[in-house]
């Protein structure tokens, strides 16, 4: 199947993103996935095929598993409930129909092992972000208890790591309890159900906005590929990279290529992109038991 990297659906998005595109839909939201692939704050030119249905599904899957936990944004994934205008084919397992809410400004990550930048800032200083750890600690090591990083929301660039202290400067320290509390919930939830179905969450992040009533939603994409790193069990060895079922793979393939990270962006071989889709479907399949 060839990747869907770009959708006209004839009207603007109100908000364009790496690989996501935000519709105004007669009051609510439509919010589209692409097959558009980003890694160290690029787009790719070639897509992931069944990206943008994967990152659906999946969201679909936790929203609907995690809404005793906390109510979340989600209307509907069928094309029927849409606004006529967007009752197109090509929107078919990509779209997701969801409320309006007022979107807090800080991403809520957390780290069940130890990885990625929180594995680069021990190494340093023997904590991640700021928060303190057992000493001789391996890269891919489970820690002692989940840990809560917040970070700021960049429209362009990176993301910054912020301390609680400053979570609870933007958000009011009843709402930034409320937002640590609920992260921490919604992570163990997960990562329990995804390590029956042989997958190890290492980390995520949750985004939460208001709605017009006052309640807290959860928001955006959930536990996704994209938005976490998932690690096959089977060949789960600390101490090492992790063989995953997200976009690390691509990552560490730009690792290796000796690319600086700088444009021009360079083009990713047709064995890499197939990988890849493979490991998402595949994710895919493990958690929700569906197929795409």
């Amino acid at each position: 199947m060839t990747a869907l990297t770009r959708i006209d659906l004839g009207v603007a998005p109100i908000k364009q993103g790496k690989v996501r595109s935000l519709y105004e839909a007669n009051g609510r939201l439509l919010l589209v996935a692409t097959d558009r692939l980003s890694a160290f704050d690029h787009v790719f030119a070639e897509g992931i095929p069944y990206k943008g249905q994967v990152l659906t599904g999946i969201s679909r899957y936790w929203f609907e598993q995690t809404a005793a936990q906390i109510p979340n944004h989600l209307l509907s994934v069928e094309l029927p409930d849409f606004p006529p205008e967007f009752q197109r084919q090509e929107l078919a397992g990509r779209a997701m129909l969801v409320q309006k809410t007022k979107a807090l400004p800080v991403e809520c990550i957390v780290r069940g092992y130890l990885d990625g930048s929180g594995w680069k800032d021990y190494q340093k200083t023997g904590a991640i972000c700021g928060q303190r750890l057992p000493e001789k600690l391996r890269q891919g090591d489970r820690l002692p208890e989940p840990l809560f990083t917040p970070s700021t929301k960049a429209e362009a660039g990176h993301d910054e790591n912020i301390s609680e202290a400053r979570m609870f400067g933007l958000l009011g320290r009843e709402l930034g309890e409320a937002v640590k509390q609920k992260s921490l919930d919604l992570y163990r939830l997960a990562a329990r159900d995804a390590l029956g179905k042989g997958i190890i969450i290492a980390d995520t992040k949750f985004e939460f906005g208001l709605a017009d009533d006052g309640r807290l939603l959860l928001i955006d994409e959930a536990l996704t590929p994209d938005s976490s790193r998932f690690w096959d069990i089977k060949f789960y060895q600390p101490g090492q990279s992790q063989q995953s079922f997200d976009k690390q793979f691509v990552r560490d393939y730009l690792e290796r290529s000796g690319w600086n990270k700088e444009p021009p962006v360079p083009a990713l071989p047709a064995e890499i992109v197939q990988k890849t889709s493979a490991k998402y479907l595949e994710a895919y399949r493990r958690l929700t038991g569906r197929k795409v």
